[in-house]
């Protein structure tokens, strides 16, 4: 009997990066380390991602080797001054996008325009917004998918069982405070490397 795969297909509708040898090596990276991902991917060409727990620098890695693995092109909101200097060259042809968080800048309706604008496109957001702790999750991952009528995809990481899990698409209701509610409940049972989500 053959190993199980680490990564599931990518469906034809979802955006997709041109990195075959990347996704050869990180798939032997991520075999060796015993990560794997667990579910089904929605066949749909937009979504917002949301990741949590979100407890270690651990998780950008294994999440970009993860990435890389299924050859999943999902944009990460990211600084503009950082992709302005060198390590744009590299974190632009992997998904990562500028964003302008100057005083007078609508970062929802920069996304939700960047949506508009993109046939296909899948954007992850950390709702937690930090690695630490935090009672209150940040709602803008409600108000991009919202604003930009496209459904949201939770990801749950999964430390103690070395995996990521993907969950059902949802949509945002006109009730933010009973979507938070309800998505946060779906995270409970997974834990962090240094924590659960809640």
């Amino acid at each position: 009997m053959s190993a199980p795969a680490v990564v599931p297909p990518l469906p034809a509708q979802a955006p997709a990066l041109k990195t075959r040898f990347w996704r050869a090596v990180c798939r032997g990276v991520l075999r060796l380390a015993g990560w794997r991902l667990e579910g089904s991917f929605p066949d749909l060409p937009k979504l917002v991602v949301i990741g949590a727990p979100h407890s270690s620098y651990w998780d950008g890695v294994w999440g970009l080797l993860m990435k890389l693995a299924v050859g999943v092109d999902i944009n990460i909101m990211i600084k503009r001054e950082v992709l302005d200097g060198p390590l744009g060259v590299i974190l632009r042809p992997i998904g990562m996008i500028p964003i302008d968080r100057g005083a007078a800048t609508d970062v929802v309706a920069q996304m939700a325009a960047r949506f508009a604008s993109h046939p296909r496109m899948w954007l992850g957001i950390t709702p937690e917004g930090t690695r630490k702790r935090v009672r209150h999750w940040k709602s803008g991952f409600l108000r991009i998918a919202r604003a930009a009528d496209v459904p949201i995809l939770p990801v749950f990481m999964d430390y103690p069982n070395k995996r990521f899990v993907l969950g059902q698409p949802l949509y945002a209701s006109d009730n933010p405070e009973a979507d938070m509610a309800r998505i946060r409940a779906l995270f409970a049972p997974y834990r962090g490397k240094h924590r659960d989500s809640l």
